[in-house]
């Protein structure tokens, strides 16, 4: 009878393994790149904010957004390329409008 209950137990326990294994679905794959869209948008972003540097109309705002777009693009983060960099280059736009305005004296 006990060599009954320890095949029975041997078999429930090799019928349980089987059933236990682990599942793994299929890994979606990495980025290598960011995508040529984000590309596009930080090289125009770093060609304005190196224009408004020429012109020391650069604004802070510009130059920061510009550093977090880079920081994403070593991230492989495309969305916030495309973001920081859009931001970057409406920054840079609205300095060079700037750079139109009267200049204000103090004192005058």
């Amino acid at each position: 009878m006990s060599k009954l209950l320890l095949a029975l137990t041997s078999a429930t326990l090799l019928g349980l393994t089987g059933c236990a294994s682990t599942y793994e679905p299929a890994a979606q794959s990495a980025p290598t790149a960011i995508s040529a869209e984000a590309q596009s948008a930080l090289s125009a972003a770093q060609a304005d904010v190196k224009a408004a540097k020429a012109k020391n109309a650069l604004w802070t705002t510009a130059d920061n957004a510009l550093k977090a777009a880079e920081a994403a693009a070593a991230k492989l983060d495309s969305a916030t390329v495309i973001k920081q960099s859009k931001l970057a280059s409406e920054h840079v736009k609205l300095s060079n409008v700037q750079t139109g305005y009267p200049q204000l004296k103090v004192g005058e």
